[in-house]
Formats: C-alpha cells, structure tokens, sequence
C-alpha cells in the first residue's frame, strides 16, 4: 500500500488495523490497515463489491466487524455530531423540510424555539430556506441530498460519510452538493466519501483511498494516485475509466 498513513502529518482521526467483516465466511472486508487524518476529504474510489459501502457502514456502526479494531482520535465522540453518515438515497422523514432537519437536535434537549432558528440558518446555507415548510418528500432527488446534508451539517459532525451522494445527480445538482461538501470541510468535518466519478475525486479530494476485493491497495494524494498510481489494480481501474487519455 503506497502512502500509508495519514496524508498532511496531522494527527490521526480514525485509525483501522486488521479490519474484517466476513458474513458467512466471505470476507467482504479482507484485513482493512487505514489511518485518516484529522483534515480534509478523502475520496474513497475502487470498483463494484470492492467494500467500500460496507466500510462507511462499519465506521458508523451500522455493521459490527468480525475482526481487527477502530481507534478513534481524541475528542470524537465526545463533540456533538460525532459520526453522521449520508446515503445515495436519502432516508427522510414524512414530514416538513424543517423538521427533517431540527430532529437531529432533539437528543440535546434544545428548545424547541432555537432548534427551530438552528435548522432554518442551515437550511439557508444549503439553499432550501425558502422549502422549509414544504414535504420532504416533494423535493426534487438533488435538493433530498441537500437537505440530508443540511441535517447532517447542523450537528458539526467530526467525521461526515458520504455513500455516491451524487450517483443519481445530475451535473447542476452535483455542482451543488460538491458545494455544500467544500464548506463543510472549511466548517471543520472530516469528510470520507464514496464515488465513482473520478472526475469528482479529482475537484473535491485531497487524498484517494482506492480499494478492491476487499483491502486497501493505495492510499495517496489525488495527484500522485491520478498521475502515478502504485498498484496494479489502481491502474487499470483508473484506465478502465478514462482509457482515452491515461495510459502508464
């Protein structure tokens, strides 16, 4: 694995160390090494059933690993939002745009006057303030990954995981979430996101995690993964999906 570690020499937010998932013997995640930096976005990238949803999952808890470890960095899950994680087809609630967004301030037992104030500025830094009090559920598929954004954003989660927000976009609205993705790194989140639009990964990343068959093969800086891939799976994954001008 070629840059192992963190990217920029801060220090660590999460750290894997013989990660492994095997429901029924198949081993999905296949001996995970990984350390992520406290800044930043990581593009998380690799082919179909290469593990990278099931990797999101097990940082946010959504699957228990049958092996190795999660080391957390200080302060995580001691800060508010701790780890938020969004989805290619967002999970809302039946309900007004507004309160799909202020539910994430219940468990902190804010009045229900400043949750309301909370969720409408954020709201308006996405750009559905006007939307507040319409159904959810009436929303166009880009503004519903807006407004999970929005509700994840409220929190200031430390680490945000991103399942292909954008795979059923299109570019006007992709524009958009990148968007929202940016201000929230400048916020101070953490950002590991999975795509298959290397396009994407080359304007919002910092670094590049590329997985396959269940490991990380590379972990770089998205100018040495795109110009100098070290695996031989990074390069023909990367060749498969620009053969017209990448050649190594």
């Amino acid at each position: 694995m070629a840059d192992a570690g963190t990217m920029d020499g801060c220090g660590f937010l999460v750290r894997m160390r013989g990660l492994r998932y095997e429901p029924l013997g198949r081993a999905v995640l296949d001996g995970i090494d990984l350390e992520l930096g406290d800044e930043g976005i990581t593009m998380l990238l690799g082919p179909n059933g290469a593990g990278k949803s099931v990797l999101l999952r097990t940082l946010c808890g959504l699957i228990e690993p049958t092996g190795g470890r999660i080391d957390w960095g200080e302060g995580v899950w001691r800060e508010c939002g701790g780890v938020r994680m969004v989805f290619q087809h967002p999970m809302l609630l039946r309900t007004t745009v507004l309160e799909n967004v202020a539910v994430s301030l219940k468990p902190l037992r804010i009045r229900a006057a400043e949750r309301r104030r909370r969720a409408l500025a954020v709201l308006e830094r996405v750009g559905l303030g006007s939307r507040a009090q319409e159904a959810a559920m009436r929303l166009s598929g880009g503004e519903q990954q807006r407004l999970a954004l929005a509700r994840a954003w409220l929190v200031r989660p430390r680490l945000l995981l991103l399942d292909e927000p954008t795979a059923s976009l299109d570019p006007s609205a992709t524009a958009e979430v990148e968007r929202i993705v940016r201000e929230m790194r400048t916020d101070g989140t953490r950002v590991l996101m999975a795509t298959h639009n290397l396009g994407q990964a080359t304007r919002l990343g910092d670094d590049v995690v590329f997985m396959s068959a269940g490991r990380v093969c590379e972990h770089a800086s998205v100018q040495r993964f795109f110009s100098r891939p070290a695996s031989p799976q990074a390069r023909l994954f990367i060749q498969g999906e620009l053969p017209w001008r990448m050649s190594f």
